[in-house]
């Protein structure tokens, strides 16, 4: 009898003292800084060389909501001044070591005027909001990978945020086929996309090595490699040509 009793508490004793697995704390998410004092930037021209395809004229007769301008509508595929190439979004693709920034407090916009994207490229980074506007008479619908959603003439924006990272990202309107922009998303905040001149301009650069991407939604990427010093202003060029139109 006194066996058995005292075979029980050793096992009370064993269960009450046993002590739960030891939980892996999680760890803290941090958000890199770049020294002010040390920062680079890179700028460059994205130039197309030699005779560019001709822009297909848009025929947006079938909705009248649409046809408030008289001036014939062009896609945007190819906008090319001078040899310049517009629309070419223009990122650091490796050499940041996998670091995570804030997104910036204030958002980024795309509007639908006249039945089109303004811009028709756009970059943002992950977890910024994406503001989309309605500045027509007509209805639209915005139709991204992630979310497909009607927006009545003149209403409030939509706001987005995108958690993953995405490069030449499609949106279109169900209602006007015509209707396509791009956006961008990154991680970190070296991006840019190139204006009416063909010009990018990166700044904040923390001083690296990094490959520098550019992309244009019908021709793909080209890649450079380039090393920044502290403080340095550096020139990274890119250019298409015929041979790189698919």
């Amino acid at each position: 009898m006194y066996r058995a009793l005292f075979a029980g508490l050793l096992l009370f004793l064993a269960i009450g003292c046993k002590s739960d697995p030891p939980r892996q704390a999680s760890a803290p998410s941090t958000l890199s800084t770049v020294d002010p004092r040390t920062v680079a930037t890179i700028s460059g021209v994205v130039k197309f060389d030699g005779k560019a395809p001709s822009a297909q004229k848009i025929d947006m007769s079938y909705d009248p909501a649409c046809m408030f301008s008289k001036e014939d509508n062009y896609s945007e595929a190819f906008v090319v001044d001078s040899g310049h190439l517009q629309n070419v979004y223009v990122y650091v693709k490796s050499g940041l070591g996998g670091k995570s920034f804030a997104p910036p407090a204030q958002p980024v916009a795309f509007d639908q005027i006249g039945c089109r994207y303004r811009p028709h490229v756009l970059a943002a980074m992950t977890g910024q909001h994406v503001e989309i506007r309605n500045s027509d008479t007509a209805m639209h619908n915005v139709h991204a990978p992630t979310f497909n959603e009607s927006q009545m003439p003149k209403s409030a924006p939509i706001l987005k945020t995108f958690d993953t990272p995405a490069v030449m990202m499609p949106i279109q309107c169900n209602q006007h086929p015509w209707m396509k922009m791009f956006i961008n998303i990154s991680s970190h905040p070296f991006f840019a996309v190139t204006d009416k001149d063909g010009r990018f301009s990166i700044a904040g650069l923390p001083p690296g090595t990094y490959t520098l991407a550019a992309v244009h939604e019908r021709m793909g990427e080209k890649l450079i490699n380039i090393t920044v010093a502290p403080k340095s202003s550096n020139v990274a060029d890119f250019s298409y040509s015929q041979a790189d139109v698919k």
